[in-house]
């Protein structure tokens, strides 16, 4: 049988999703407590993977099991008393063998936090900007990002991708209160610090270091270096899959 499973984390504490050969990742803490509890060790493979630091609302991964029949509530009940106080499982459900966590998502949906007035209770999930930014032109660079499907520029570099291709279907920043705004991104599939990448070139544009038609030249000269700097990693969230 396989199974979905679907939770949360803060990524504060991990060195990504990804199983890494040096610092504890949420698949490895989340493999080792199924294997704990089905007693017979688990692969889990994930919708895909979030550098160290980024938080996840949802995330989904699956894992096959030949173990006799058991009810996925408890399962996620017993889980959630093994896990760690930042990783929670919200459900464990049985899917058909041809769905695959990672190759059956249809979307993808990416937060970006900022927040221009210090505040201790954002500090470990929005990044803190200390100067004024545009958020109309911010608007309009990101609608850009909709019309393209090429988004080498902001691809980490040296990254192992065969394509540098994606489907953006929304890309745009909303204001949650006088001092905090959020950029949130919609694609069928990211690049390695994909997200991180866009967001810094747009707040080059916010900053009105470059202009509209500049951030046009970047994302089509398909060149990292030509990009804005990466974002911190906190404040990056995961925040929903759709199959």
């Amino acid at each position: 049988m396989r199974y979905f499973i679907t939770l949360s984390y803060d990524g504060t504490r991990y060195h990504g999703w990804q199983i890494q050969p040096s610092g504890v990742s949420v698949q490895e803490v989340l493999q080792r407590a199924l294997s704990t509890l089905l007693r017979t060790p688990i692969a889990i493979t994930g919708a895909g993977r979030t550098d160290a630091g980024v938080h996840a609302r949802k995330m989904v991964a699956h894992f096959d099991t030949h173990t006799a029949s058991f009810d996925p509530r408890q399962l996620a009940y017993k889980l959630n008393r093994l896990l760690p106080h930042d990783i929670a499982v919200s459900s464990v459900k049985p899917v058909g063998d041809d769905m695959h966590a990672r190759f059956s998502a249809r979307t993808r949906t990416y937060h970006y936090y900022i927040h221009t007035a210090k505040d201790p209770f954002l500090c470990t999930t929005s990044c803190l900007m200390h100067y004024q930014l545009d958020f109309e032109a911010m608007n309009e660079a990101a609608a850009m990002l909709t019309t393209y499907t090429d988004f080498a520029a902001f691809c980490k570099s040296h990254a192992d991708v065969k394509t540098t291709l994606c489907t953006v279907t929304t890309a745009r920043w909303h204001q949650t209160s006088p001092t905090s705004w959020y950029f949130e991104i919609t694609a069928n599939r990211f690049l390695r610090n994909m997200v991180r990448a866009v967001v810094g070139t747009l707040i080059d544009v916010g900053r009105h270091r470059i202009s509209l038609s500049q951030f046009r030249l970047i994302v089509e000269g398909r060149q990292r270096t030509a990009a804005g700097e990466s974002m911190p990693a906190h404040a990056l969230f995961l925040e929903d899959i759709t199959y």
